[in-house]
């Protein structure tokens, strides 16, 4: 899985808008023109992308640049109404939506799959099997950085310990430094790109390496590198990121649920409506097929409802600021959602 940082060209095929009302006749979609800008995670960018060569044959009119700027970077352009729909790895924080609401900017939360944060190693590293949260600790917070693989466990080897991770505008660095470092810092003694493919370069082709990022970039990478199993808080027994265990929660704590952002102007109009209508439809399939977890059938249908009834706002951040976790299906529900 190649992707680049910079503009993607892709063309995407539309379907129906049955579901919304809409009518267009197979000559219509043929024809269909415009532009629909997505810009934001890496870790999304493999569904987005996914979608778009579904789309392609139906509606080579309707283009849409696909860009790769880390979650940060997207939801920067997309709350100044830079661009139509924002991939995300994690929800949107409340400055950004703060900003969304002074640039007057509306828009709609669609969550589209699960992923599983991977700490992977190189595939020649015969020790580090799995990890519990403390040890993943001592490796990246910057309070406790075991700068040698023995620092970690003693019966390991006494060789610098090589780390590679996601740039700060990256979802995947924010949800990490949540899990490891909520009251503190990830180490800077670490080489980092925006760019997940590189994370995976240098992890395959450095003995002593360590890394993470979304299970996509793992399952197209694992003849190459090694995933290591993490020690569930609850359970205490070893859990390696699998489609089950994601979709389960096992997979703990590094289960997480992925969002696009979709502006409810650029909605308005048909080619964003009917490229959003088969995303959703869309989204269990093709998430699948590039290495995530489709969503319970339940969410997609809670966001295919919300949107079909205009229904704007976020539900991870209340109507008194403040941040709203917990499972997706407790979560995600229309009484939740803060405009």
């Amino acid at each position: 899985m190649i992707l680049n940082r910079k503009n993607v060209g892709v063309a995407l095929t539309i379907g129906l808008l049955a579901s919304f009302g809409t009518a267009l006749a197979q000559d219509g979609l043929a024809n269909l023109a415009g532009k629909v800008e997505i810009d934001g995670s890496s870790t999304v960018a493999p569904i987005s992308i996914a979608v778009a060569d579904s789309f392609a044959k139906k509606c080579p009119k309707v283009s849409v640049p696909v860009l790769i700027s880390g979650t940060g970077g997207g939801f920067k352009r997309f709350v100044i109404g830079e661009i139509d729909i924002s991939d995300a790895s994690r929800p949107i924080k409340k400055a950004e939506l703060e900003s969304a609401r002074a640039n007057a900017i509306k828009f709609h939360e669609l969550p589209i799959a699960y992923d599983g944060l991977t700490i992977a190693v190189h595939r020649d590293n015969k020790w580090c099997n799995q990890l519990t949260v403390e040890q993943i600790k001592k490796i990246f917070r910057a309070d406790s950085a075991a700068k040698r693989w023995k620092d970690v466990e003693p019966s390991w080897p006494d060789r610098d310990i090589k780390i590679f991770a996601p740039g700060t505008d990256s979802g995947t660095f924010d949800y990490f430094k949540e899990v490891v470092a909520s009251d503190g810092a990830i180490r800077e003694d670490i080489s980092v790109s925006e760019d997940d493919n590189q994370l995976v370069v240098g992890i395959a082709e450095t003995a002593d390496a360590i890394g993470f990022f979304g299970v996509a970039y793992y399952m197209e990478n694992r003849d190459k590198l090694k995933a290591v199993s993490i020690v569930s808080p609850a359970t205490g027994k070893p859990v390696a990121p699998t489609p089950e265990a994601i979709e389960s929660g096992e997979y703990a704590p590094f289960s997480r649920p992925l969002f696009i952002y979709v502006n409810a102007k650029s909605f308005r109009r048909p080619e964003v409506r009917v490229l959003v209508e088969h995303y959703l439809e869309n989204a269990a399939e093709l998430s699948k097929s590039v290495g995530y977890v489709p969503l319970p059938a339940e969410v997609y249908e809670r966001a295919k409802q919300l949107l079909k009834n205009r229904k704007t706002g976020t539900c991870y951040i209340d109507a008194a600021g403040k941040t709203v976790s917990g499972k997706l299906t407790d979560v995600y529900k229309a009484e939740n959602l803060a405009d």
